[in-house]
């Protein structure tokens, strides 16, 4: 959730149990646009929250003029000051993926590893090793475009999807580059506005039936949950711009969901 609307994105996600007292909400606003000043950043958003055993860890990203350019991320202890952690490689990626529980909450704690395994979809199979932030950033269609020399801006005329629209899986995207875009036919892509349509579509995610779409408040919101990423909270008013997700949760994945579905 975007850092500028931070109190008014918190209460339209409150309604899933993702609130946070009075103090750290304060504490929050304050210090996110601190860092914007500090970082030079074109935008902060407020990831969300991850749950240790002895301490939470808050998250935030720092996004560039290309909404789509690696972002920077930074955590805090106590919403008041916040670290810069390092770009992730693909060896530290490795290496973390084999990392299981909770996570302890203390920076300095050194964490055992098991080998990662792989549950089948059908034909397709998605590993525990998935970052939790490519799978559960979401944004909805139209609120970013591309130009035509590549860059992603903010779509500064969305007004938010229509209530039809907003009811569709199909109308939200992954935040991130697209993984699964490139496989589509040519058939498939002529199909696509290239301008709106550059991110993949949560309603391809495996396995089927991992996202739950509900209306709340009388149709003035739509909210889409994670069942994979239990947590994670996506929200959007139709024919608002008001939009955002939070994840509020422990990072572990839900590996028994191929076979609750």
């Amino acid at each position: 959730m975007d850092a500028e609307s931070l109190l008014l994105s918190l209460e339209l996600a409150s309604g899933s149990g993702q609130g946070l007292s009075p103090d750290r909400r304060a504490a929050l606003l304050t210090s996110l646009m601190l860092v914007k000043r500090d970082y030079r950043f074109d935008r902060v958003l407020f990831w969300g929250r991850i749950l240790g055993l002895v301490a939470d860890y808050y998250i935030a990203q720092g996004l560039s003029e290309d909404q789509l350019a690696p972002r920077k991320t930074l955590y805090s202890l106590n919403c008041m000051e916040w670290s810069l952690l390092p770009p992730a490689t693909k060896e530290m990626e490795i290496q973390t993926s084999v990392v299981r529980g909770r996570f302890m909450g203390d920076p300095s704690h050194e964490y055992e590893h098991t080998e990662p395994q792989k549950v089948n979809d059908g034909e397709k199979a998605f590993e525990e090793e998935v970052p939790i932030d490519k799978a559960v950033a979401v944004i909805p269609r139209g609120a970013l475009f591309k130009t035509p020399f590549g860059p992603i801006n903010v779509n500064r005329t969305f007004e938010g999807l229509s209530l039809s629209e907003a009811k569709k899986l199909s109308s939200y995207f992954h935040f991130r580059e697209p993984v699964e875009l490139k496989n589509k036919t040519l058939l498939e892509k002529a199909e696509l506005d290239p301008s709106l349509d550059f991110m993949d579509s949560l309603e391809h995610d495996i396995p089927k039936g991992s996202w739950s779409v509900q209306m709340e408040r009388g149709n003035a919101l739509v909210v889409l949950r994670s069942l994979l990423w239990p947590g994670l909270t996506f929200y959007h008013a139709p024919r608002t711009k008001n939009y955002g997700y939070i994840y509020v949760g422990t990072g572990e994945k839900n590996l028994d969901l191929p076979f609750m579905l």
